[in-house]
């Protein structure tokens, strides 16, 4: 079974300590206003040596936006999702019909995950 964890945000640059699959982290969240790539990006860092961990991770619906980054260790999955649309969270709209949620798949069993 997955879990997810409502990330609460604002539609506002913002930099914010969070707990994810047990670890600390610290995301800073801004919006890219380049004209053909419009939408807000995630980086995060390491919450005790504030060294960044990965940077530029723009916000899109329909996949896990740490997928590619399993390496790195995260312990969930990171998802973008606007009100069951395919568009990209806008400025105005997150934390609103837009959100960012993080999945865990609950390990009831004892089994590794």
């Amino acid at each position: 079974m997955w879990t997810p964890y409502k990330i609460p945000l604002t539609a506002t640059p913002q930099s914010f300590s969070i707990v994810l699959g047990d670890i600390h982290y610290i995301v800073n969240l801004y919006w890219n206003a380049a004209e053909q790539m419009q939408s807000w990006v995630i980086d995060i860092a390491d919450s005790d040596t504030q060294k960044p961990i990965v940077n530029g991770i723009p916000l899109v619906t329909g996949c896990n936006l740490l997928e590619q980054y399993g390496y790195l260790g995260f312990k969930g999955a990171l998802i973008a999702y606007e009100n069951g649309s395919d568009e990209r969270p806008g400025y105005d709209n997150l934390g609103g019909e837009a959100n960012l949620f993080f999945v865990t798949e609950d390990n009831t069993d004892g089994a590794a995950a």
